[in-house]
């Protein structure tokens, strides 16, 4: 499926990436890392689609293949 945050120490929890916020929702934001790749930005903030921001990994769900995201 390629990328996924399990894949490397680069992407293990902790890890901070650059992503652009793909969806909005009304407790945070889906935010994608990498192409077709999203996570959970839990946030009151909540970005503007389109925004890049730098995203830190939380807690990653491998069995799930989910992951999510605070801000960096």
């Amino acid at each position: 499926m390629g990328w996924w945050p399990a894949d490397s120490a680069a992407h293990a929890e902790g890890g901070v990436l650059d992503g652009v916020v793909a969806r909005v929702l009304p407790f945070g934001a889906f935010v994608e890392v990498a192409d077709g790749i999203h996570g959970l930005l839990v946030t009151d903030e909540v970005p503007q689609t389109g925004t890049r921001l730098p995203v830190r990994i939380e807690r990653i769900d491998v069995e799930r293949r989910r992951f999510s995201l605070v801000k960096a």
